[in-house]
Parts: C-alpha cells; structure tokens; sequence
C-alpha cells in the first residue's frame, strides 16, 4: 500500500494541513481527541511522517551525544547505554557514542559540535568537563547531563553515586571483621589519561579517609598503570607490599575477578588469607562470590535519559516538572558475598 499524502491524512481526519503536522511535530500542542483523529487518520492510510524533514522543521537533529571514557563494550558502559536508550529511542532519539581517552578529544568534540549542530543533548559518563566547554553548549541551548561525575560544576542535571561514602562502607566493613592492613588498588591517575578527571578518583581518597578515621589501621593506597596483564600486576602488588595486607579494595570488579582468580592460582587462599572487595557488582560478581559493591549503570541511564528529555522540552519552551531534582545520587549497596571473612593471625 503506497504512502499517503499529508493533505490526505487532513481529509480524513477532518483538520489542517497545519494541525497534522503539529500532531507529529509538537503532539503536546494538540487537544488529545483531535491527536487521536489525527493519528487513526494516519494509520488508516499508512501516512509516516518523513523524519528528517521533522528534524529540519523543528530544528532538531533527534541525536544525542554520548561521551564515555572508556570503550562502550566494558560491562559499565555497556550498562549505561543500553539504560539510555530504553528511554530515548521510544522517544525517537537516536544516541551517537564518542570515546573519549584525554582532554584534547574531549576538547575538539565541544569545538566542532557548536558547528555541526548535530546533537539535541550532551550526556557525560564518568568524567569532567571544563567551564568554557559547558558555555558552548549553554550558548547553543544543548543540555548537558552527567553519569557519575566527579562535580556537577556545568552541568545541568546528573545521576551520579557517591564514591567516597562507598568506598567507606567497604573499609567499615573489614575493620568490622578485624582487619587493620588494608590495601586500595587502582589505576595510576598520573599518567596520560590524568587530563581527564574521573569519578572513581573519588574511591581512592573516600578509603584513605576511612582508614584514617579508625585508629591502628594502616591504609596501603597501591597504584597500577594501564599496560600490561592487571591480574598479574594486581598480584605483584600485593606480594611485594609490606607489611603484607589482609584485606584489599579493588577500583572496579573487572580488576577484581580476574585478579580473584590469579591469587588462588598462586596458592591465595581467598578469603582465608586475603580479604577482597571489588566495586560494581558486574555480571559474574554474584556468581563468582566477590563481595563487592553494588551500583546500577542501567537505571543511572534511564534516570539521567529522563532528565534530558525534560532537559530538551523546556528548552523548546515547553516548561519541564520541577518535580525531581535535578541532580540525583543512588545508594550503593555492600553485596555481601564470599570473598570477606574475619582476620584470623596467621601467627596465632
């Protein structure tokens, strides 16, 4: 059955050429019966409005920009998107990733996008932007919206954990089971890539405070770089730290379950000798039986996707709810699985 024509949808349903426009390009100007003629009108006839011809109109792109730090394949990333998009595509948005690994590509993507104008909204994962970089998107009236950040400076609205207070849960946590030596491994933040600010720098700093709050507890902050096997450096770590620790923080549970299986395979026991909490709660955290902590990327997406949504409509001068705040920060949960157990002296 071959498309209709607009003016033919106008016929049957009985209004403008205007009105049936309207109805697809701004439906909420349109009292809901004449919507509803409208619509049975343009299904009767197989009537689809051309969608970039939508776009033209409304001077919308119905693309979203998506800035990550890492590539989208990580479980987290992965996570987020998919969360994004169970609300932008019902919406019609379409979402464009950019992989981001330093501040210049972070800096040519806000330099060219206010001459393309090719995205509605700016969402940000994990990192910072800076002061002038927020103002060309304001200029150009682009929301930008962030998932966990390490500040909401510049940005307009954000979905973002606490990871200094979750780091904290974990460090209670061994010091409840009587472990005194606990160590923090994560990834160097000096090297190249330190031109971005991440959020999980926040982790590092929240266990440093915890350990710091408790009397005779020695905090043993171990850096890795981004080269190499980090199961193996994990291990080195931990071997060569002294005094040896009992217990260990990872950054991430992909560092966490890979480096789980190489300490038992160099005769580790866990949790018998060491202690291990990681951080995300990933696929194969439960499984596996890592204590760890756990966050939600896919509900932090769908959550932040809301914001932007509402962030775009009252840029359209259609006001948004003030409902909801516009920045928002969900709990972490300590998983308590089993890879943590009492400090036994291993001298007793």
């Amino acid at each position: 059955m071959a498309q209709a024509s607009i003016q033919a949808v106008a016929r049957e349903a009985g209004v403008s050429v205007s009105t049936v426009s309207r109805t697809f390009a701004k439906p909420d100007l349109v009292l809901p019966e004449t919507r509803e003629r409208v619509m049975a009108a343009a299904e009767k006839l197989n009537y689809r409005i051309s969608r970039s011809a939508a776009a033209l109109k409304s001077g919308q792109s119905f693309r979203i920009a998506l800035l990550l730090s890492e590539s989208i394949i990580t479980w987290f990333n992965s996570r987020i998107y998919a969360g994004l998009d169970s609300v932008f595509h019902p919406a019609g948005y379409d979402i464009s990733v950019f992989s981001m690994t330093n501040a210049d590509e972070r800096r040519n993507f806000f330099t060219d996008l206010p001459v393309r104008r090719n995205a509605d909204a700016v969402v940000v994962s994990s990192f910072n932007i800076e002061p002038d970089e927020s103002r060309k998107l304001k200029s150009m009236n682009v929301p930008i919206v962030g998932i966990n950040i390490p500040s909401n400076n510049g940005f307009d609205a954000g979905v973002s954990i606490d990871d200094h207070a979750a780091e904290h849960i974990a460090v209670d946590h061994l010091v409840a089971l009587g472990h005194h030596r606990i160590a923090y491994i994560g990834y160097d933040e000096t090297d190249d890539r330190s031109a971005l600010r991440y959020s999980a720098s926040a982790r590092l700093q929240g266990f440093m405070d915890a350990c710091n709050s408790y009397p005779g507890v020695t905090p043993m902050p171990l850096s890795l770089d981004h080269a190499g096997d980090p199961a193996n450096a994990v291990l080195n770590c931990i071997i060569s730290a002294s005094p040896t620790p009992s217990a260990v923080c990872l950054c991430d549970d992909e560092l966490a379950i890979p480096a789980l299986f190489r300490l038992r395979q160099y005769g580790r026991r866990v949790p018998q000798d060491l202690s291990l909490i990681g951080f995300d709660d990933n696929l194969y955290a439960s499984s596996l039986g890592l204590t760890t902590l756990h966050q939600d990327p896919y509900a932090m997406g769908a959550k932040a996707a809301q914001k932007t949504l509402a962030l775009i409509a009252s840029d359209s001068k259609h006001p948004s709810s003030e409902a909801e705040p516009r920045f928002e920060t969900p709990q972490v949960q300590l998983m308590l699985r089993e890879t943590t157990a009492p400090y036994v002296d291993p001298n007793a």
